[in-house]
């Protein structure tokens, strides 16, 4: 094991635990149920915190699609990707990502706030094709086109280890670039809190994926 994947496991670790603990709140909000519909939204503690502001609803307007296609891009891993670093660190994000979404989606619902902001995100394709067909910077915060999401299913081996790795780090720095925006603009502390676990984990897995890409 790497030295750098040494240094990335605690933050994914302590990420996880977040993640799920927040999680944990959610579900017992929900357990609650009941006609409190007057005090419903400040009833949830970290499930739906208050108070919030407009930074911090773009924050999970934007993460959950970039989360998602994060997920998508590593579950191609699978039957795909020939390195051993490269196939356990896309199983943490899927891992460390999938209940961050289940977070940010609770917030939202709390907030009373749309999960998708009304005018979009331009370049959020989604992996999807269509007009975000080009690829290189210009994507809303490192977004993935439809091409580099065909390209990357399309690789296998080395190939598929090299597109990931170079697609990912591009990926990272766009949610890395988010959440600074959410600390400096956003009002809400689990958000921050959430903010700032993405930073360092995000952080720390670009490092790794450039150590690999070194090494390729």
């Amino acid at each position: 094991m790497s030295s750098v994947k040494r240094a990335t496991e605690h933050p994914l670790k302590r990420r996880l635990a977040v993640a799920g603990a927040i999680a944990a709140a959610a579900l017992l909000l929900a357990a609650c149920g009941g006609g409190d519909e007057m005090n419903g939204m400040d009833h949830g503690g970290e499930s739906a915190p208050r108070p919030f502001n407009d930074a911090d609803v773009a924050f999970a307007q934007g993460m959950i699609p970039h989360h998602q296609q994060a997920v998508e891009m590593s579950e191609l891993a699978d039957g795909r990707a020939a390195g051993a670093e490269i196939k356990a660190l896309a199983g943490e994000i899927e891992k460390a990502q999938g209940p961050e979404i289940t977070t940010m989606r609770s917030w939202l619902r709390a907030w009373g706030e749309p999960e998708a902001a009304e005018s979009g995100m331009p370049g959020m394709d989604h992996g999807s094709g269509g007009s975000g067909d080009t690829s290189g910077p210009g994507h809303a915060a490192g977004m993935m086109s439809g091409r580099d999401m065909r390209e990357l299913t399309a690789a296998k081996g080395a190939e598929f280890d090299e597109k990931f790795a170079r697609l990912m780090i591009e990926h990272h720095n766009g949610a890395i670039a988010m959440a600074r925006d959410q600390r400096k603009n956003g009002e809400n502390a689990t958000a921050k809190k959430l903010a700032a676990e993405v930073i360092e984990a995000q952080t720390a897995e670009v490092e790794q994926l450039n150590s690999i890409l070194g090494r390729l």
